[in-house]
């Protein structure tokens, strides 16, 4: 960093602003101190809601000291991104149809973590013209950040009783990525909760996940079960799931505050494959080939092949029981995967067809 560099209250407006024009909705900074946020960290891991993401446990209290996952970060600048597709299919029509996919929202375009994390980097360049050389380490979802309690600090929204971060004026349909720099940026003031007393996020959750206020049990939570959990789906949450193969958006769904959400204008999150509404039998259908393919540069692909037919096979049991579905099932009874047999015989069980 050039050492004779010192207006850095008017380098925070410009990083603001070059954020915005790189396709960020808001940025905010704030400093590395999170010692609530880590004691709410370590109660949540001694209480075993991360389930099987070990990595969790594993990174410890390098997620809550933002100067030991990265050394000389004095400052976070968070940025906030909207993903909400305009061409997409309505959520609730979709999740009403049984016998469609249900795909969480996110994951309609392309893969965030390259999105996000390109924007980082080219703000980093701006940055890097305007003071020289300077440190710092982007981060989308990728690294052992507290993410959400940063944006918080930083006054892009607050942790709703959901766990996922709200904005008054945006509703919670947006992704989320840091640069730690060494920076000695001015920070902002962190945002306030509006939750007030509505529960609505904890009523609507198909698998009462949000065990109470500001506490999520990952290992009742859809998403984790369609996206984290490699093993078998536990029978006791397969009904709930109805046609989720991918995550679940329930809880922002029905949020009072996404009637303020605002569609992305970015190209890449716009809906690819028709993955917004797609037919179980289609996708059921696809080859391994066909898989890989169509998720190419896609956040889906990370679940791998076995797991994607796990979650449509639970997804075709509750479905309408039709000779098509019975069919699609039978023809899978017999996959080379015990994963995909145990869930296509539940399935077939489910429509009496076994």
């Amino acid at each position: 960093m050039n050492t004779s560099f010192s207006n850095f209250t008017g380098l925070a407006l410009d990083i603001k602003a070059w954020g915005r024009e790189l396709g960020f909705d808001a940025l905010g900074i704030t400093d590395t101190r999170l010692g609530d946020h880590e004691t709410r960290l370590m109660n949540w891991l001694h209480a075993g809601y991360h389930g099987e993401m070990h990595y969790m446990s594993r990174h410890g209290i390098r997620r809550s000291r933002p100067e030991m996952l990265s050394p000389g970060t004095i400052r976070i600048i968070s940025a906030r991104m909207n993903y909400q597709a305009p061409d997409a299919k309505d959520e609730k029509e979709v999740l009403a149809n049984r016998n469609q996919a249900y795909i969480s929202r996110y994951a309609l375009g392309r893969d965030y973590h390259r999105v996000v994390r390109k924007g980082l980097q080219k703000l980093a360049e701006r940055i890097a013209e305007k003071v020289g050389p300077f440190g710092y380490r982007a981060f989308t979802d990728s690294a052992p950040v507290l993410e959400k309690a940063l944006a918080e600090k930083a006054g892009l929204g607050w942790i709703g009783k959901h766990t996922n971060l709200i904005n008054r004026a945006s509703g919670s349909w947006f992704f989320l990525g840091e640069l730690y720099t060494n920076l000695p940026l001015p920070v902002d003031l962190p945002a306030e909760n509006h939750c007030g007393t509505c529960s609505t996020c904890m009523e609507v959750c198909p698998t009462r996940a949000i065990v109470s206020p500001y506490q999520l049990d990952a290992r009742r939570c859809i998403s984790y079960h369609t996206i984290e959990l490699k093993e078998a789906i536990p029978v006791e949450f397969r009904k709930a799931m109805g046609n989720r193969i991918f995550g679940c958006d329930d809880c922002q769904l029905y949020c009072p505050w996404n009637r303020f959400g605002q569609k992305s204008p970015l190209s890449d999150f716009a809906v690819r494959h028709r993955l917004d509404a797609a037919h179980l039998i289609e996708l059921f259908r696809w080859s391994e080939e066909d898989f890989l393919a169509n998720t190419e540069g896609s956040a889906i692909r990370r679940i791998g092949y076995a797991c994607w037919l796990r979650n449509i096979a639970v997804a075709l049991g509750n479905a309408e029981s039709t000779p098509d579905v019975i069919q699609a099932l039978k023809d899978r009874l017999h996959h080379s995967s015990e994963l995909v047999r145990e869930h296509v015989a539940w399935a077939l069980q489910q429509h009496g067809a076994l």
